[in-house]
């Protein structure tokens, strides 16, 4: 079997976002508003995620948006 038949591991990455009550930290405005924008099976449709909600909101300085890399909570041995 070669490299190009194995599939590429699963590193599960969780994207989020909302209004954060101060630019200091990361704590959300209000939690019922926060968007889960999804899951997504590793870094690079992350990114790709995240970054087209950051520009979004580009507008809203309070706004923002998180990567949250599940694999690292599951699986703590896991870089």
């Amino acid at each position: 079997m070669t490299s190009k038949d194995t599939p590429a591991k699963q590193l599960p990455h969780l994207v989020l976002g909302g209004e954060l009550v101060s630019l200091d930290g990361a704590e959300f405005k209000d939690l019922d508003k926060v968007e889960l924008v999804g899951l997504f099976p590793n870094y690079a449709s992350a990114h790709a995620a995240w970054k087209a909600k950051a520009q979004a909101t580009v507008d809203n300085a309070h706004m923002r948006y998180f990567i949250v890399h599940l694999h690292r909570l599951l699986d703590p041995a896991h870089e």
